[in-house]
């Protein structure tokens, strides 16, 4: 298998995982590389493996546990029922995500508002229509990333180094927010509206109006996210 040159967290990275999983021969309940191996492997950032793993975990097609490894699991059917087991372990650091970006996006809206020129309006637009492509794809590992994409856009459109610098960050490293967001049912049609109210508020020069559509955007995604946890108790 060639190596990975990308240190970001890509489709490719995740595929890579599935194709040596099959290469391998890994079966259900065996148990897969190391972080550390498959770093060298693939030669990407630890990171970059990490956020691999959960989104497989997510999907169903792997079990991270503690102190023990990863583990391959039959993912027949099983997508939802693990996602509905991820979200409920991850409750608590997804709470704090939503917590820590309604105290910076909103302003950080607000901010684009008044500095966003012309390419970064131009940006948010292409990954709002990448975003309802890959939707009609039911790509959702492409949506996550053209999700996070968007905020981190728009974090650049403040001019502002270190907010984009944090923004960027947190979407590299804390993505359990996105993560949790477009699998829980009915939210990826929302997420197109309300990234379209942003971008709207933006290009009109509107700084109350795009703080108040970001925090709709939050709170609205935090909700259903916290229903679906209820509803799956």
């Amino acid at each position: 298998m060639k190596p990975i040159r990308k240190i970001r967290l890509s489709e490719s990275v995740i595929a890579a995982i599935k194709e040596m999983i099959v290469e391998e021969g890994f079966k259900p309940g065996d148990k897969l590389f190391s972080e550390n191996e498959l770093t060298k492997k693939l030669q990407v950032s630890r990171s970059s493996v990490r956020e691999a793993l959960r989104m497989l975990e997510v999907t169903g097609q792997v079990s991270v546990k503690q102190g023990k490894g990863t583990y391959i699991v039959d993912a027949n059917g099983q997508q939802f029922k693990a996602f509905s087991t991820w979200l409920k372990n991850n409750e608590q650091s997804t709470k704090d995500n939503f917590e820590v970006r309604m105290i910076i996006e909103p302003k950080a809206a607000g901010y684009a508002a008044e500095k966003a020129d012309t390419v970064d309006i131009q940006q948010m637009e292409e990954v709002c229509a990448q975003f309802v492509m890959f939707s009609e794809a039911d790509n959702i590992d492409e949506m996550i990333l053209c999700d996070r994409g968007f905020h981190c856009i728009l974090a650049g459109a403040t001019k502002n180094i270190t907010l984009h610098v944090l923004m960027e960050s947190m979407t590299t490293t804390l993505p359990n927010g996105w993560i949790s967001s477009l699998y829980t049912p009915g939210r990826i049609e929302k997420t197109i509206h309300e990234h379209a109210d942003i971008l709207e508020a933006i290009k009109k020069r509107d700084k109350v109006g795009a703080e108040n559509a970001m925090t709709r955007h939050l709170v609205n995604a935090l909700h259903d996210i916290l229903k679906q946890i209820k509803k799956e108790s």
